[in-house]
């Protein structure tokens, strides 16, 4: 029981406290370590193109300096237990923005399983606080004829880690989009539900 208890009290409650996480364990552990532990085994990046992410760190060594990086935004589902966390990174010289898909495993530990850049931000600032949106509720039976159609489209039922993908929570209030072109062009969209419908909360073109 003690096991258990210290266990629960050691793994982020949210997605917004297991990205903390992550980044410090990217500071303590280093970057590609950290890359790894967080990462599920079938999780996916974009280098532009899509990669198996654990392929991608398997032989890559830390580097000195790890990239730094906090959440300002979260979309997250009616469960809790899906969420995609949007933010700044920064590294000696650099900045930029990042995208990343978590979701709560069965055993209570997040993992993301999609991470990669998005366009540059026009001025970096570090968010106190990340602007957190959650997911309704209401009307589950019209909003599972409303993921139907969206799982419908064929753009959605590409293989990762094709040039589309397509993520959802489990009780099915939040949806994720991604596609590349051949020319590295990607397009990020996160939905979520309101209740009525799902309403675009995110739709990004990334170039690289």
């Amino acid at each position: 029981m003690i096991l258990a208890l210290l266990l629960a009290a050691a793994t982020p409650a949210t997605a917004v406290d297991a990205e903390r996480a992550f980044a410090e364990d990217a500071r303590k552990l280093g970057q590609w370590t950290a890359f790894r532990k967080w990462a599920v085994s079938d999780a996916v990046m974009w280098t532009p193109q899509a990669v198996w992410a654990q392929d991608f760190f398997k032989d890559r060594k830390d580097p000195a300096t790890a990239v730094r990086w906090w959440p300002s935004h979260s979309w997250q589902s009616c469960d809790r237990r899906t969420a995609v966390n949007v933010g700044p990174w920064q590294l000696p010289g650099a900045t930029g923005r990042f995208i990343t898909l978590w979701m709560r495993q069965p055993g209570g530990e997040w993992r993301w399983s999609a991470d990669g850049q998005l366009a540059p931000a026009k001025s970096f600032a570090v968010p106190k606080q990340p602007a957190v949106r959650i997911a309704s509720c209401a009307n589950p039976r019209l909003r599972a004829s409303r993921v139907a159609a969206a799982y419908g489209n064929p753009v959605n039922r590409t293989a990762s880690p094709g040039d589309s993908g397509y993520g959802r929570s489990a009780d099915g209030t939040l949806l994720f989009n991604w596609t590349v072109a051949a020319d590295g062009i990607r397009r990020t969209r996160v939905q979520l539900w309101t209740g009525r419908r799902f309403a675009l909360v995110h739709d990004e073109v990334t170039r690289p």
